[in-house]
């Protein structure tokens, strides 16, 4: 008998495809790629798809692993069910994935697909009645098996034909975590950096600047990957200033700055980097920019010089003073 094991790195997965294989179920292991994905931030990817690959090999498994970016980036911009409390369309994701389960589930001859869901773990998601539309709409209903919840929920399909032990299952719910830390413990688990999942659409910060994002432009990859990093101000409804917070982050915003767009630094002081995207109308807005990314830098004073290049061959001097701190306000998105 094999099953498709639905496998993001996080504890809770880990867990369930451990408890099925040990019954003797031959597992494939499953991880899809999203770009809202903050479960190991150190990772230039930013997604779970090294902690997956890491688990099934622990676990000894076959990983398929898929990118679903655009996919979800569809999504994310009208979602079918509504987002949650930030810009989350967590049933949407979720239908996403368990319809990518089951046609992993038809290409590679399993019989149903495993999950680490905890019922009412996740508020939008993981409720009962959300359950049961998630597997109705992508097409599962009654064959996905939910090892740490399943002696609190109904038999599955493939508990009732016995394709698998549902005495060996568990019956853990609600939001606590204490249960699933302590089986890890048990079953020498150690090593789960995202005990709890992780998505940047749940975060508020994260989410305000989606918001801006998705009210002015299009959505784009390279545009969520920015929205990650760094101070964003709105200068105008076509322009945004975004100003780096460390020297990573300085890093990161310079080399994704494209040909001829507008990127600030101190000439003489220490602080932050700072891109400028969309469409100037304006060039009062330059001063604006270069002002803001004053208001960062150490020992700022009335004439603090701002470097501004446009390109290799156009090099100016702006001399500023901080921007005060009421405009700052009014212009930050996050």
């Amino acid at each position: 008998m094999k099953a498709i094991a639905l496998v993001s790195g996080g504890l809770d997965s880990t867990l369930a495809s451990r408890i099925v294989k040990d019954l003797g179920i031959e597992l494939v292991a499953l991880n899809t790629r999203s770009p809202f994905c903050q479960c190991n931030r150190k990772k230039a990817d930013g997604s779970c798809s090294h902690e997956a690959g890491r688990v099934s090999q622990e676990l000894g498994i076959k990983l398929l692993a898929i990118n679903t970016s655009s996919e979800f980036m569809e999504i994310v911009k009208k979602p079918k069910h509504g987002y949650g409390s930030h810009m989350n369309p967590c049933l949407d994701c979720r239908i996403l994935l368990f319809k990518k389960a089951k046609e992993a589930m038809e290409k590679e001859g399993a019989a149903f697909v495993i999950t680490g869901e905890v019922l009412g773990q996740r508020p939008m998601s993981q409720r009962l009645e959300a359950m049961r539309l998630i597997e109705k709409e992508s097409g599962l209903e009654g064959l996905v098996v939910r090892p740490l919840s399943a002696k609190v929920l109904a038999p599955t399909i493939p508990e009732q034909k016995g394709w698998i032990d549902r005495e060996k299952l568990l019956a853990i719910s609600g939001r606590g975590r204490r249960e699933q830390m302590d089986l890890a413990t048990d079953l020498g688990i150690n090593d789960y950096p995202c005990p709890s999942g992780g998505c940047l659409l749940t975060d508020p910060g994260f989410s305000r600047r989606l918001k801006d994002l998705m009210r002015y432009q299009d959505l784009g990859l390279e545009d969520v990957n920015l929205l990650k990093i760094g101070r964003h101000f709105r200068l105008n409804p076509g322009l945004k200033l975004i100003v780096g917070r460390n020297e990573s982050e300085n890093n990161r915003l310079e080399a994704s700055r494209k040909e001829g767009e507008p990127f600030f630094q101190p000439q003489e002081l220490a602080g932050p980097s700072a891109i400028l995207r969309g469409v100037i109308a304006d060039n009062s807005l330059l001063e604006t920019a270069s002002r803001i990314v004053a208001k960062y830098c150490d020992g700022a004073t009335p004439e603090t010089k701002i470097r501004y290049l446009k390109n290799p061959l156009q090099e100016y001097i702006f001399i500023v003073s901080p921007i005060e701190d009421e405009r700052l306000v009014e212009l930050r998105v996050n």
